[in-house]
This record gives structure tokens, C-alpha cells and sequence, in this order.
């Protein structure tokens, strides 16, 4: 039974992972199923149903109550500002453009580049290929996408941002540059009333939510700064908090086989950590991620039990997580995998997937969940030795994420 009703193309070929119906391009960018029960969001997607099943009424239900074609923001839509327009920034635009409905309107951006390279760079991507969107620089200070007029603001100072001035509700904080509240909190200062970093955010007044493990315990009242954690930890966090509830985690060693990021050097030149000031397309770099333990910050019940290297490696896109674990409960492979599969099926559709599929990471670029299993590469030694293996598109499916943690925003706004 395939996990979840996914249309990614990707994996038409390759998986089998999805229904018959095969997705064009376009559904690429756009298709997103539904969620169940923790989140409690709309469905943002076509969903390419499976055959007649037990969720048959849920999507008939769904269906009636979505549009089936996109009509703009509604009128309760946030406005939303992205500072820093680069790879996460322009992913996010990507994402929530292909949402059929939101409550999300990007309405400017702050990008340091201009306005003509923002646009070009949308347009036109290496790795996610060319957007199919009608992308049109509008002005000297604007960009349209599928007519709808964006505005370019050009300002490293947050406070000088015009937030105020355009009723700018929520900022998507993608610099990577203002992770507490001290930096976030300038754009609440210059008008913003909430700010999502995404990134790993530091200091205990930032709430860290990711999707599917502990976003529904986002308070409108409680929290003015956020954060949708890292891309690593996203993908963690779905698959520890199973192993944990089913078999009690002891204490566990991540790794992280991560592509490289814009934090690398290209060729060997000056960098705070001396292994990641070496050409990233020419080696394997070890270096230090706090992914492992920040998954504490959405699962209490694990803190000071893991922790974790990164490797970097000569790829621009998608990474996999190896994770080894003692747990309290004795067990065996294909009860592991059994559980995984089961919240795979089940609570955590849209963010956990399950396959047995012989894969490789190319075969994940695209995919929307932010865990994917690999059930083939699972261990167990000695009945309380767990090993479980699983990929994610630390861009695109990060991105999805942020969206999503942007709808949850704006469903308990006030």
C-alpha cells in the first residue's frame, strides 16, 4: 500500500510510490496532501487519489469544501514579507505558489541582490529547474508571479524595513543571520507582528515547532518570534518521536550525510571552521551539527540523549540522516519498520514516508514530506541496537515546512 497519495514526479518512474495517474510539472510545485490530524490544515493540492479505500469519504469531503482552482489570497490572508531571498526564500515562494489556497500573501521581499536578479533567480533554478510561473519584473522596486505585484525592498537593517508602512503580518527570516529575539525581534520593532526564522533559532523566548511532531502546541498569544528548526532536524524529529513512543530511546549517534550549502566555499578561501573553508564540490566535510540535540526542543522527553555529526558532501541537493539507538524495548527489524510504516499511514502522512524501494538521492529531490524511511537499510542488533536510515530534500521539503508552519500561524491568529 503505497504511503500516501503523493503526485511527485519524480517518483512516477522510479517508486511507485504514488497513484496511477502520473504528475506534470507543474503538479511538481503544487501538490500537497492533506493532513490529518496534527495539523489541522486544509488541503493545499490536487490529490491524486488511490484507488477506493477507507480515505475515500475523508478526500470526497475535502474536495467539497476546497476550491478547485486557485482565486488569490482570501481577504483574512497574512501579509507576509521574506527577508532574504535565497534558497529557502525562493523555495518558499515556490511552495506556497503552488498551494491551490492559502492564508499566506507574500506581499514584499527584502533581497540585497535587486529586483532583476530576484526575479531571474526565481525564474530560472539548477536544481528545481524552471518555475511554472508567469515571472515579470513590474518596476524598479517590484516583480509580479502570476500577477500578483510583489514588492522589493533593499535594506540589511531590519528596523529600516517598511514593515509598518505595508501591514506586514508575519516575516519568513531567511537570512540565516537573526536567529534570536534580539535580531527577529528588529522587524517587530519596524511593524511585523510575527516573525518565522528558518533556521534553528536560539534562546528559550524562541519557539521551535516542527510540523507533525509539535506544532500544534504554537500559541498565537505566547509566542511573537519562531522558529521551523533546521532541515535536519525535520527530518529527525518524525521518525525519532515514533521510535521513541514504541521503544523507548536509551540514547542514540546521528549522522547527517548533508549536501553542501552556500555556507561552503567553492574553491578553498577563508572560513570561521577551517574544514568547511575547502572546496565543497571536491571533498567529504565533517562538521558539527546541533540537529540531534535540538530535537529536544520539540520532543522533551529525549533531551540529552542524542547528538551528532554532519558530513558535507560534493551534492547541491538532499541529504540522509543515519541514525543509531539503544532503546528500553527489545524488538526486531521488521517491527520497527512495521511502526514506522504505520505513522507513515497514518498521523504523520504528508511529513514521515515509508518505502522498501532501492533509491538513491536523486530519486528524493522534489518530494514533499520531510522523512522518508528507508526500510531496506533498517537494523536491529542484538534486540535494543536500532538503526534507522532516512532521506529528505533539505530544501524543497524544508520549504513545505515553513509553509505549512506559516498556515498553522495563520489559523490561530487573533
Amino acid at each position: 500500500t503505497p504511503p500516501h497519495p503523493h503526485t511527485m514526479s519524480a517518483f512516477v518512474n522510479a517508486t511507485g510510490f504514488v497513484a496511477a495517474t502520473p504528475a506534470t510539472s507543474s503538479q511538481v510545485c503544487s501538490s500537497r496532501a492533506a493532513f490529518t490530524s496534527f495539523s489541522g490544515l486544509r488541503s493545499a493540492s490536487t490529490l491524486a487519489k488511490p484507488s477506493a479505500d477507507a480515505n475515500d469519504a475523508f478526500f470526497a469531503a475535502l474536495n467539497a469544501t476546497s476550491p478547485s482552482t486557485s482565486s488569490g489570497p482570501s481577504m483574512k490572508a497574512l501579509k507576509v514579507a521574506i527577508n532574504g531571498f535565497g534558497r529557502i526564500g525562493r523555495n518558499f515562494l515556490r511552495c506556497l505558489e503552488g498551494r491551490e489556497s492559502s492564508e499566506l500573501e507574500v506581499v514584499c521581499i527584502n533581497d540585497t541582490a535587486g529586483v532583476k536578479t530576484a526575479a531571474h533567480l526565481l525564474k530560472y533554478d539548477s536544481i528545481l529547474g524552471t518555475f511554472d510561473a508567469d515571472v515579470k519584473v513590474v518596476s524598479d522596486n517590484s516583480i509580479s508571479v502570476n500577477g500578483k505585484e510583489i514588492r522589493v525592498v533593499s535594506n540589511r537593517d531590519p528596523l529600516q524595513l517598511p514593515w509598518a508602512e505595508m501591514g506586514v503580518d508575519l516575516v519568513i527570516e531567511g537570512t540565516g543571520v537573526f536567529i534570536d529575539t534580539k535580531g527577529a525581534g528588529k522587524h517587530i520593532t519596524a511593524g511585523a507582528k510575527k516573525v518565522l526564522i528558518t533556521a534553528p533559532g536560539k534562546g528559550d523566548d524562541v519557539g521551535t515547532f516542527v510540523v507533525g511532531v509539535n506544532a500544534d502546541d504554537y500559541e498565537h498569544d505566547k509566542w511573537d518570534v519562531i522558529s521551523n528548526a533546521s532541515c535536519t532536524t525535520n527530518c529527525m524529529a518524525p521518525f525519532v518521536k515514533v521510535i521513541d513512543a514504541e521503544f523507548g530511546i536509551i540514547k542514540g549517534m546521528m549522522t547527517t550525510t548533508h549536501s553542501y550549502t552556500g555556507d561552503q566555499r567553492l574553491l578553498d578561501a577563508g572560513h570561521r571552521d577551517l574544514r568547511r573553508a575547502r572546496a565543497a564540490a571536491l571533498n567529504i566535510v565533517p562538521t558539527t551539527t546541533g540537529a540531534a540535540a535540538a530535537v529536544a526542543l520539540v520532543l522533551p522527553n529525549v533531551k540529552g540523549k542524542l547528538n551528532g555529526i554532519a558530513l558535507r558532501v560534493p551534492t547541491p541537493n538532499v541529504s540522509v540522516v543515519d541514525l543509531v539507538c539503544q532503546v528500553e524495548k527489545k524488538t526486531f527489524k521488521e517491527e520497527v519498520n512495521g511502526a514506522l510504516q504505520k505513522a507513515a499511514n497514518g498521523p504523520m502522512k504528508g511529513v514521515l514516508k515509508y518505502t522498501e524501494e532501492s533509491l538513491v538521492s536523486c530519486d528524493m529531490k522534489g518530494v514533499d514530506d520531510s522523512s522518508i524511511v528507508d526500510g531496506q537499510l533498517t537494523m536491529v542488533m542484538g534486540d535494543d541496537l536500532i538503526k534507522v536510515v532516512a532521506w529528505y530534500d533539505n530544501e524543497w521539503g524544508y520549504s513545505q515546512r515553513v509553509v505549512d508552519l506559516g498556515e498553522i500561524v495563520a489559523a490561530k491568529w487573533k
